[in-house]
């Protein structure tokens, strides 16, 4: 990997946009221009001189933490253009701090949060070109914390990569939100890593999740392992349930990713009249809600059409008149630029 030269900075500095179908984005990986490299080694004992490099594959040792033993974690959040051609951040100093406790708990060091936003800034200004036009999606940018020592031996890396690489995406997940709940696998137990985003939680409920796929399901809806009676969330994404002037998502109690969307999400609802309440949802509730959503970064807000549990199915309210579509215009006015942000929750980098 090299830096950039300072002819490569100037073309894309100039460059306007990339050669895409805009309209035709799904959520894929588009390959970029750039990512971000920095590096903690056993001799400096720090995160220090990060550098841009042209996106491609990366070198490591096949004893390396990341491949042995899954010391990994990973952030998701993503740039958004405004109609002026500005370009803006969303609550990245909330992803930064995400990692930290991710990497406190995998006995990992972090970068700090100047350098988590400062290498998300980088990331995206050498890849401006691939900023969607304001309207017509977003840059997903993908922070990858990794422990890249050599390790045989079951125990903390002595050396740790952090990589930025991004990619443009559409406006949110295309197709309606089928659940089925799934009441024989669990995403996550207690005293696990369920509340962070290690790169381990995933791959264990890829089984059930193809097989739902299969069956013509978009996901899955998970139970608590200790119970087996409430609802957490699905495999990407956190759940709400309304039934009245109530908005209610299970707590998260280290099994659930307390997702930043979410939080945004419980905010703007408190700020519309709505009581938001984090409790534990038993799976019988969501047979009488009204309207059920679902938040991430990658979906933002999406409406829920079914749920399927033991047989039985369950269709919800959805179109233009749900609280999720309200939700939805508001979060992505403020996150575009279109809605003034009196929340302090934009950053622009551009």
């Amino acid at each position: 990997m090299t830096s950039l030269s300072k002819q490569e900075q100037v073309e894309w500095e100039k460059a306007e946009y990339a050669n895409v179908n805009w309209d035709e984005l799904g959520f894929a990986l588009t390959k970029t221009d750039y990512m971000y490299v920095m590096k903690f080694t056993e001799e400096e004992q720090m995160f220090c001189n990060g550098t841009l490099t042209r996106f491609g594959n990366i070198q490591m040792c096949p004893s390396s933490g990341i491949l042995n033993y899954g010391q990994g974690l990973f952030e998701g959040l993503k740039a958004y253009r405004k109609e002026d051609e500005g370009i803006l951040l969303f609550r990245p100093e909330e992803n930064a701090l995400r990692m930290k406790v991710g990497a406190d708990q995998m006995c990992m060091p972090s970068p700090t949060v100047d350098q988590f936003i400062d290498a998300v800034k980088k990331t995206v200004l050498a890849n401006k070109r691939w900023v969607p036009p304001h309207g017509r999606g977003s840059l997903y940018i993908r922070p990858l914390l990794m422990g890249t020592g050599r390790n045989l031996e079951v125990k903390p890396s002595s050396e740790y990569t952090f990589l930025v690489y991004a990619s443009p995406v559409g406006n949110g997940l295309k197709g309606v939100l089928n659940l089925m709940v799934e009441d024989n696998v669990h995403r996550a137990t207690p005293g696990g890593t369920g509340g962070i985003k290690a790169v381990t939680n995933y791959s264990p409920i890829y089984k059930p999740l193809t097989e739902a796929k299969a069956k013509g399901f978009s996901d899955l809806l998970y139970l608590d392992a200790l119970t087996g009676n409430n609802i957490e969330e699905c495999s990407g994404c956190n759940i709400f349930i309304l039934k009245g002037n109530v908005i209610s998502t299970p707590t998260t109690h280290g099994t659930i990713l307390p997702g930043i969307t979410r939080k945004s999400i419980m905010e703007i609802a408190s700020g519309f009249g709505y009581q938001v309440d984090e409790r534990a949802i038993p799976i019988k509730e969501v047979f009488d809600a009204e309207e059920v959503f679902c938040t991430g970064t990658a979906m933002i807000v999406k409406s829920v059409a079914s749920i399927t549990y033991q047989g039985k199915r369950i269709e919800y309210k959805l179109g233009a008149e749900t609280l999720a579509q309200k939700l939805h215009a508001t979060l992505t006015g403020i996150q575009t630029g279109v809605i003034e942000d009196k929340l302090g929750w934009t950053m622009v980098i551009d």
